[in-house]
């Protein structure tokens, strides 16, 4: 049925209420699905490394927004050629597509070794920028130079999941994310802990571990990643019925794909270094409350993920279909379906909230046996609950706009929110509130910049001017 309703967008056809719902669902539910599993995977690998010292958890916990960010300049220049990908094939171009992905593999290898090389430089200085104390900067320094040696292998993939995605696959791409998450958790069960005996249901045997602490951690995820990878560029190349290799054809290099390429790449790049160079700094202003503090804040974010899972499936819909229309030439119904995919989202995202309010003892407790971390973690937790609403807006039309190829709006919104709003606050109110003045700070700058979005949005539609009404059928 998806792949019907997927051909009627392409076609020009009408799609009634149930059945934009229906395709919207069906694309946002596995990606859901995926980020519930990835997440739950991320729970028991954040959990043994707080069976750890909390000297470790802290070392993950300082370098953490710079991994994001290196990842998040990797997916964004990747994501301009997969947002091609769904323009390409809502034009019925099926072999500009593969054409596209092939350029892509190619440009994005490239300037992830770039990336790779600058983390290799600044390894051993990145935790004493930011703030760490000498107990923990050197295991900061090694978990951090492993994962970014994982940079290509994540580049690849990320690519590899995106054109599946923008294609309308999402579901090859969500299962073969849960089976990183379970490679993770047992090349971490190896790799972190010495041998040693456990007992289960009365039941003694020993696993034969590495003993690598927050390293071998490191190491679980850069090899699931690469198992990941691996699979996707089989299956893209090989078994995708749109996108795998026909004979005879050659890699293109398109000065106009490039170009197109870069202008949205370039903003989503840029945001990635506003949002994690903001990140970065809200962990230099947590880091001076403490261990405890800095556990807490991580472990906290890790809780919080839990919240993003609508927010994201979604928005990954809204930029598939989004992108399909705009291909299609049906940019009135692009916006319709900007506005449908957002109302799901606040409302998903809603109840999410409420849920992480009442749940978040169980998931603080899940994570640490600390009493100190756990306890500070829920105060938190509580406070970003009440933003998640306007986070799940900011979310959806993030994607919508990425799927219209317009990233510059996105890029400039979270500039403001994050550097006008969040930074400025959390840094004045620290120092008085502590970990809870850092979480009220997040919390204000969240709501701020899903109304920023909607407006924009708002600010879109009465722009566009429609060819023709679309009609529903009844």
């Amino acid at each position: 049925m998806k792949t019907n309703l997927l051909a009627k967008l392409r076609n020009g056809d009408p799609l009634s209420f149930l059945q934009r719902l229906t395709l919207i669902l069906q694309l946002a539910v596995p990606a859901m699905l995926t980020r519930v599993v990835f997440i739950i995977m991320s729970y028991i690998d954040t959990s043994m490394i707080g069976r750890l010292s909390a000297g470790d958890s802290a070392a993950i916990a300082l370098v953490s927004s710079s991994i994001w960010l290196i990842d998040g300049v990797s997916m964004a220049f990747a994501t301009g050629f997969t947002v091609q990908v769904a323009h390409k094939i809502g034009a019925k171009d099926e072999k500009g597509a593969r054409n596209i992905i092939r350029q892509g593999l190619v440009v994005t290898m490239g300037i992830s070794l770039v990336v790779l090389c600058i983390t290799i430089l600044i390894h051993t200085k990145l935790p004493v920028w930011l703030g760490g104390g000498a107990d923990i900067c050197a295991k900061a320094s090694r978990y951090f130079l492993v994962r970014g040696l994982g940079l290509p292998v994540a580049m690849m993939q990320v690519l590899a999941s995106g054109s599946l995605q923008c294609s309308g696959n999402i579901k090859v791409p969500s299962i073969i994310s849960m089976c990183m998450g379970v490679l993770d958790i047992i090349f971490n069960a190896f790799l972190i802990f010495p041998t040693g005996t456990y007992v289960v249901l009365g039941h003694s045997f020993s696993i034969h571990g590495a003993g690598l602490g927050i390293v071998g951690a490191a190491l679980g995820t850069l090899l699931s990643e690469a198992c990941g990878a691996a699979i996707l560029m089989i299956y893209l190349f090989g078994k995708s019925p749109m996108l795998k290799v026909r004979k005879g054809e050659k890699l293109q290099f398109i000065k106009a794909d490039i170009r197109r390429a870069l202008k949205i790449s370039l903003p989503l790049a840029v945001e990635e270094v506003i949002m994690c160079g903001a990140q970065i700094t809200s962990t230099a202003i947590t880091a001076p409350l403490g261990n405890i503090a800095l556990s807490a804040h991580s472990f906290s974010i890790t809780s919080e993920s839990i919240c993003y899972m609508p927010g994201y499936g979604i928005g990954t819909a809204a930029t598939t279909l989004i992108g399909q229309s705009i291909g299609a030439g049906r940019d009135d119904l692009s916006r319709q379906l900007a506005w449908f995919t957002t109302i799901l989202g606040v409302a998903f995202m809603s109840v999410m909230g409420v849920v992480m309010y009442h749940t978040a003892p169980f998931m603080m407790n899940l994570l640490t046996s600390n009493a100190e971390i756990a306890a500070l973690g829920i105060i938190v937790l509580r406070i970003e609950a009440f933003a998640e609403p306007m986070y799940g807006a900011s979310i959806v039309i993030s994607g919508a706009f990425r799927g219209e190829g317009d990233t510059l709006t996105s890029c400039i919104l979270n500039f403001i929110s994050m550097w006008a709003v969040r930074i400025p606050l959390a840094a004045r109110l620290a120092p008085t509130m502590g970990l809870k003045g850092v979480w009220t700070a997040m919390a204000i700058e969240l709501t701020v910049r899903g109304i920023l979005f909607i407006i924009f949005l708002i600010r879109k539609s009465l722009k566009k001017k429609p060819r023709k009404e679309e009609v529903y059928e009844q």
